[in-house]
């Protein structure tokens, strides 16, 4: 977990870089998807699913970050899925790319489409991922968060079933180094642009909940 560790620390740096190297209109789109975190009850789980065209890639980067965000931030009642508008396969080197950052990341078999386990704290269980379509029924069916982190997701899924609030959080697929002496590289900085903005819309949720506690 030394490596992971390192990782969260590099991780809580870049995110307090956010608001200075993005647009207004997305660091908006954080803020919003931040309060409505922050609104929901603590007594009840805040899903939130991370969609992607073919749950690959940038999905799974983002559901296993906004994780790691929530439980550094000690916000226990967050919980975060992924999803597509068909499912393939968690792509190898998106894989790579968070064992290389720290993260325990296994396999539970050999086929085409394995399902991960995940773990990230020793403090907290272990969970399990896979490439689905969003509306699989390992996933929640209502009432969740819907983060669109692919154009072509936001534009094939005008509605996205279930979801109870939607947000449009793009990042350039790392695909187009695939097969490329760039590769490794693109995905490791993808994974920490999309692990930067997890852990800033979560810290500015812990912000939140903090401002609202003291004003009960």
């Amino acid at each position: 977990m030394k490596l992971l560790s390192q990782t969260i620390k590099d991780l809580q740096k870049l995110s307090r870089q956010v608001p200075q190297n993005i647009s207004s209109e997305r660091l908006s789109t954080l803020n919003r998807l931040a309060h409505w975190i922050a609104h929901q009850p603590a007594a009840s789980p805040a899903n939130v699913m991370i969609i992607c065209t073919h749950n690959s890639r940038r999905s799974h980067l983002g559901q296993i970050w906004l994780q790691a965000a929530a439980w550094h931030f000690n916000l226990k009642h967050v919980r975060t899925w992924s999803g597509g508008t068909e499912g393939t396969a968690f792509y190898p080197s998106a894989v790579n790319a968070l064992r290389n950052q720290g993260v325990d990341i296994i396999a539970s078999d050999h086929s085409a489409n394995p399902i991960y386990r995940v773990q990230l704290q020793t403090d907290h269980s272990p969970f399990e991922t896979m490439s689905t379509r969003y509306s699989h029924p390992m996933n929640p069916q209502h009432g969740f968060a819907a983060v669109m982190v692919c154009e072509e997701a936001n534009e094939a899924c005008p509605v996205v079933e279930g979801a109870a609030a939607r947000f449009g959080l793009p990042y350039i697929d790392p695909k187009a180094s695939d097969g490329t002496p760039e590769e490794n590289r693109v995905y490791q900085q993808r994974s920490l642009e999309i692990g930067a903005e997890m852990f800033f819309a979560m810290m500015k949720v812990r912000e939140l909940r903090t401002s609202l506690q003291s004003t009960k």
